[in-house]
């Protein structure tokens, strides 16, 4: 191997910026030497990755207007001409698709080796984006086991890695301990709310729960409503919504998203990857979303699989009750919410199915075995 290999990491929203700075604390611990220029954010940076001056993180998809939309365009420029430009040993390009396809094409083009880690959703739809994977890409790192048989079916060379979240995510929270963190009234039930990390989720998912979330109260009168704020929407966006609902007593808890899972009883979150967290933390939860009707109608044309929750996808079966855009009403998720409070049973079951969950996801140490794929690949 080189003495100094240069890699290039590219990396989409929040969450690729952090496992782009996982992936690179690994890969310094394995090659001392090696250089690393990045697409990211500021935990990337923290952990000594040199960041592209002038290149914001940008994501392709979901962009809110034609202001982003022209940046991103730029920005999506001045990457394509660092790749022509530019001669790196890999470029490893983390989930963001919308985006990180494009580039991959380029690259390719440019005789860069190129990588792929958090492969796009092809299984759930986009999959003719395979045949750009096809073309372009030299190895996928993949997070669920599934993903790996699909793409060594379609002659792309692929590793599972297992899923970043099992380093992220203590599953053995002391759910006491946590509550009394987050100031939670002694002997209360705990309802927590997970509206999104994006302003849209957010704007579509949070009126919603709050609506629900007092119609359950006034069955259940001790229980305590508790919102996880993302650091990546605004307070803003969160206290406009929560004002007509004074007497909730709702707390609000910033970039705390695990903690608050632990200390609940029960969840209302949007679907994505926070329903895994909880899956891994263990609480019970009801998974929601709502998008504009127009991408809904697509969506149902191009999706292939009967689920959206994650957690449920990577069960493989129906763990967790899904209430998707006309279904996320009031009337549908308060009945739902009754019936599992009012049933321990009904909670435990959900809970020892999570284990099918935890363990389909492999072992900690993903961000390490990326890493070593990674050199491995640079080496070869």
């Amino acid at each position: 191997m080189k003495s100094s290999p240069r890699i290039l990491i590219v990396t989409g929203e929040a969450s690729g910026d952090l496992h782009g700075a996982n992936l690179a604390k690994e890969l310094y611990r394995l090659h001392s030497q090696i250089h690393i220029d990045g697409v990211g954010g500021q935990r990337m940076s923290a952990e000594g990755v040199r960041l592209l001056p002038g290149i914001e993180s940008v994501d392709a998809i979901g962009v809110p207007g034609l202001t982003q939309l022209r940046r991103g365009v730029q920005l999506l420029r001045r990457l394509k001409k660092i790749l022509r430009e530019e001669t790196y040993d890999a470029v490893v390009l983390i989930d963001s698709p919308g985006m990180n396809l494009r580039l991959a094409k380029t690259a390719v083009k440019a005789n860069q080796h190129v990588i792929y880690y958090i492969a796009p959703q092809i299984w759930a739809w986009g999959a003719r984006r395979l045949n750009v994977i096809q073309r372009a890409v030299s190895r996928m790192l993949v997070i669920f086991p599934f993903e790996e048989s699909l793409y060594r079916q379609a002659g792309v060379p692929c590793n599972f890695v297992g899923h970043p979240l099992l380093d992220e995510v203590d599953a053995s929270y002391d759910q006491t301990i946590v509550r009394q963190q987050l100031h939670v009234p002694k002997g209360a039930r705990v309802l927590g709310l997970l509206p999104g990390s994006r302003e849209h989720e957010v704007e579509r998912c949070l009126p919603t729960m709050l609506e629900a979330a007092w119609e359950v109260k006034k069955a259940f009168p001790d229980i305590h409503i508790t919102i996880a704020k993302s650091s990546s929407v605004s307070h803003a966006g969160i206290h406009d919504k929560i004002k007509g609902f004074k007497s909730l007593q709702i707390s609000v808890v910033d970039n705390q998203p695990n903690e608050v899972m632990a200390a609940a009883d029960l969840l209302f979150v949007a679907s994505g990857t926070a329903t895994l967290q909880a899956a891994i933390i263990g609480t019970p939860m009801l998974v929601l979303y709502r998008v504009p009707w127009l991408t809904y109608a697509v969506a149902r044309l191009l999706i292939k699989i009967p689920y959206i929750g994650l957690v449920n996808i990577v069960a493989g079966r129906r763990i967790v009750p899904e209430f998707i855009q006309h279904d996320m009403t009031v009337k549908h998720l308060v009945p739902e919410a009754l019936r599992l409070l009012h049933n321990p049973q009904l909670l435990e079951d959900m809970r020892r199915s999570f284990q099918d969950v935890r363990e389909a996801l492999g072992d900690p140490g993903a961000s390490r075995r990326a890493a070593e794929c990674v050199l491995a690949e640079v080496e070869a």
